[in-house]
């Protein structure tokens, strides 16, 4: 846990918060925006490729995981 007032040790929280600020300056009312805006939002953040990852997205490093060789046994993935 993180103490309060303490921003800097939660850099991935803080760092989220900076890129949600590019949509909804802060104290917007989150409210007022339907569920379609918050779920665009909310995709075009998921989607953004990161330095963790070689700079692929998460759905590339999850595809590359589940096409991997280890995944090849024969049984059937959901969709």
């Amino acid at each position: 846990f993180c103490d309060p007032h303490s921003p800097w040790q939660r850099g991935t929280n803080e760092n989220t918060n900076g890129l949600l600020r590019q949509y909804f300056p802060k104290g917007t009312d989150l409210s007022f925006h339907g569920p379609g805006i918050l779920e665009n939002v909310a995709a075009e953040l998921n989607s953004r490729p990161r330095k963790r990852h070689g700079y692929r997205t998460p759905a590339e490093v999850l595809d590359g995981i589940l096409s991997g060789p280890e995944n090849q046994t024969g049984v059937a993935l959901t969709a």
